[in-house]
């Protein structure tokens, strides 16, 4: 699991690439809490996420709870198919907004 963070004026932008499993939703949310922490526009980018299993669907939603509990937003960007496909019938999409193009995603937040 690769995750690359970068500012873009206030949002916090973080990129993972690979797989997020039971092992790597672990180091994600190691990683990315403390931002979560910090600011209060978070923008996550799983467009090279191609996998995500039942503990990354709970990470996402560690995630949510922890923004919320900020007074922040997070927006996921990119989303495969599959991906935002079990996001739905498992009701995890309800909670999210969600954007196709990291653009669009910091429309949302700015």
């Amino acid at each position: 699991m690769e995750i690359n963070v970068k500012d873009i004026e206030d949002i916090k932008a973080i990129s993972l690439v690979g797989d997020i499993d039971a092992n790597t939703s672990v180091k994600v949310q190691e990683k990315v809490l403390p931002y979560i922490e910090s600011h209060r526009k978070i923008l996550l980018d799983l467009s090279k996420v191609s996998y995500m299993s039942s503990a990354g669907l709970r990470m996402l939603l560690l995630l949510y709870r922890q923004t919320l509990a900020q007074s922040g937003k997070i927006v996921l960007v990119g989303l495969s198919e599959e991906i935002e496909d079990t996001m739905s019938v498992t009701g995890f999409l309800d909670f999210f907004t969600t954007s196709g193009t990291l653009e669009d995603g910091l429309a949302v937040l700015s």
